[in-house]
């Protein structure tokens, strides 16, 4: 597939993989992401959002994809869901500067309503076009337990059959790493308009997150 840039046509680039450094440190990994145009997403986004996050973490957070307010500020979960899993951290007795957080995706895919962005799931295509700066970033941290939030993210380690309402809290492994967790994403609890089904949903993202500090720290 072609677009135009000026005068000039070029194709546009399927995977994230081409633009990652020689040198592979966090550093030099989030300074590199800056550039991507692995996928068509950058052109929209307001820049990318790395992961961020201590390279000795034992437990890697994954979310879907940036929202609005991450969007604007370059940083993982700052906006309302980013609230409630700050909440959740501290319910299981762990600071969020302890932990590696990141997303599947790095840049907001979003649709007007308005004059506001609304958060658009990203496709498989675009998710498999930023794995390969999930996976630098596993291949440094190499942590004890990963927790995602979401299908999305789940599904980047446990491929696309996966869905939450099945395997939610259940300690999983493959060869990324031998204690995965899913649980539903925080943007999700927040947006169930009955509130005994939110209450529900909030008290086992509590749980999950809590479970996925312990296995994290039993090693």
């Amino acid at each position: 597939m072609l677009r135009k840039s000026g005068a000039n046509k070029r194709a546009l680039k399927t995977s994230a993989a081409e633009f990652l450094p020689a040198r592979r440190t966090l550093k030099a990994l989030r300074s590199a992401a800056e550039h991507c145009q692995g996928c068509p997403l950058f052109r929209d986004a307001t820049q990318t959002v790395f992961g961020e996050g201590p390279a000795t973490s034992r437990l890697m957070i994954v979310g879907e994809t940036p929202g609005d307010r991450e969007d604007l500020e370059g940083r993982p979960f700052v906006g309302p869901a980013g609230r409630l899993l700050d909440d959740a951290l501290e319910a299981a007795g762990v600071e969020r500067s302890q932990v590696y957080i990141t997303n599947a995706v790095k840049h907001f895919k979003y649709t007007l309503s308005g004059s506001r962005r609304l958060h658009k799931k990203p496709t498989a295509r675009e998710e498999g076009a930023c794995r390969p700066w999930l996976h630098a970033e596993l291949e440094l941290i190499r942590p004890e337990a990963i927790l995602c939030l979401g299908a999305t993210a789940a599904q980047a380690f446990l491929g696309r059959a996966f869905r939450i309402t099945q395997h939610r809290g259940e300690v999983l492994g493959n060869d990324s790493c031998e204690q995965i967790i899913s649980t539903f994403h925080p943007s999700a609890v927040m947006r169930i308009p009955d509130s005994t089904e939110r209450a529900r949903m909030r008290k086992a993202l509590f749980h999950d997150v809590k479970l996925a500090l312990e296995k994290s720290r039993r090693r």
